[in-house]
């Protein structure tokens, strides 16, 4: 008797410990608060659910019913084109993004974040000297990941996200209010940047001081530019068409116009190598109107999930 009573002890001191193994791999997961509060893609959230409860299946352990619960509520779920992904940062800090389920929405590709992007931000954390207390120029934000990982890592004096499209101007600037930055109520023109930067300067705004912009590549000036007085500029993932790389280079001609202290500004363009075409094209181009570049070494650290077998690449420019 008195060893039955012992298994039985030893069973259920075993089964209530896999219960809080259970419980602690669903709440450090897809229950976990961030999760919870944004939520990703149902169709992510069901298959991973999925998937860890046929893994404790497997253990002949019984899921918690919290488990069973959760992926109920999501098979009822309607579809949404839009989720949130969260991205978790080496200072312990979050970035959550609402995007779009398709990679081509409303007319554009940027509405999601890519690779390049998660590529740039771990570089820059790594090199976080290069942009501390500056101000930094992103072209081509999109729904701004590397602008708000930069924003929290590497203490830049101002940023300044810029985009074209309205759709992902709009998606940007909610992402950004979502990660608790204050930014202008509305998007800036470059013309009235100067202007409003200086009727803002009352206002309550969290350091570094964030601006939106839309940037037309074609239109913007050089004076325009000159007025941002931008000590770092960075892109990800604009390389990728033959008619876009060339409105690129002819922008970042007009910003080899010195600035007042007669330094230009320094210039990061991360992308992923799809056609070696394009990507040739793009040297060839730089090397005809004297613009000069090197290839950035690859950084040690890995942060981010994506495919490390894309062949992304940090091209430094010298304007």
């Amino acid at each position: 008797m008195f060893c039955l009573h012992a298994d039985r002890k030893s069973q259920m001191r075993q089964q209530s410990k896999r219960n809080r193994k259970e419980k602690g791999e669903g709440e450090l997961t897809i229950l976990h608060p961030l999760c919870v509060k944004y939520p990703p893609s149902i169709k992510y959230r069901r298959c991973f659910l999925t998937e860890l409860i046929k893994k404790h299946e497997s253990t002949t352990a019984e899921p918690l019913d919290e488990l069973y619960d959760t992926l109920a509520d999501i098979l009822n779920e309607e579809e949404s084109t839009r989720c949130y992904k969260n991205y978790l940062l080496p200072t312990g800090e979050s970035v959550t993004l609402s995007e779009s389920e398709a990679i081509i929405s409303q007319g554009t590709t940027g509405l999601v974040t890519w690779d390049a992007a998660l590529h740039l931000a771990e570089w820059a954390m790594e090199n976080s000297t290069v942009f501390s207390n500056r101000t930094v120029l992103e072209l081509g934000s999109g729904i701004g990941f590397t602008g708000l990982a930069i924003c929290k890592t590497c203490n830049p004096k101002a940023y300044i996200f810029s985009d074209y499209h309205h759709c992902v101007l709009k998606q940007l600037m909610d992402n950004i209010c979502l990660n608790g930055f204050a930014v202008e109520p509305e998007t800036i023109d470059l013309i009235q940047t100067k202007s409003e930067g200086q009727e803002a300067e009352g206002m309550n705004y969290q350091q570094p001081k964030l601006i939106v912009a839309e940037l037309d590549w074609g239109s913007v000036t050089e004076k325009q530019l000159l007025d941002l007085q931008t000590d770092v500029i960075i892109a990800a993932d604009v390389v990728y068409d033959p008619e876009i790389t060339l409105s690129l280079i002819g922008m970042l001609q007009k910003l080899s116009t010195f600035r007042a202290d007669g330094k230009p500004p320094e210039v990061y363009i991360a992308f992923t190598i799809r056609n070696p075409d394009t990507y040739h094209l793009f040297q060839a181009e730089l090397d005809k109107v004297g613009i000069g570049w090197q290839i950035i070494p690859a950084h040690s650290n890995s942060i981010f999930l994506y495919d490390t077998q894309s062949n992304i690449t940090i091209l430094q420019l010298f304007i």
